[in-house]
């Protein structure tokens, strides 16, 4: 299987772009300005290969593309914000570690 190069930022602004279908408000909940909005966005569509977004004046829509990516990318944040809290957890003592002998998926 060959390994997925989406940096987090990305997957994440790609999602809240997605949940607000607005870039103004998109970036107001990111905490950043519209245009390194706009700029992660982009780059996350050259990676893909497609447009996830269709972009009209007042208006925003998820593609094809941009509604198959977004429920693996919501899958794929929530499983990274469940690992690091049970890493924390175990971590801390406060939980113990489980099944962590298997390899990961890819190299």
């Amino acid at each position: 299987m060959e390994r997925p190069e989406l940096p987090l930022p990305q997957l994440h602004a790609f999602v809240v772009l997605a949940e607000e279908l607005h870039f103004g408000r998109a970036a107001d909940r990111l905490g950043i300005a519209q245009p390194p909005l706009s700029q992660q966005i982009r780059r996350l569509e050259d990676k893909v290969g497609h447009a996830l977004f269709t972009r009209e004046p007042g208006r925003v829509t998820l593609t094809p593309a941009g509604r198959e990516l977004l429920p693996a990318a919501r899958r794929a944040l929530t499983d990274l914000a469940d690992g690091l809290a049970t890493a924390r957890a175990v971590g801390s003592g406060r939980a113990a570690a489980y099944g962590s002998a298997s390899p990961p998926p890819w190299p």
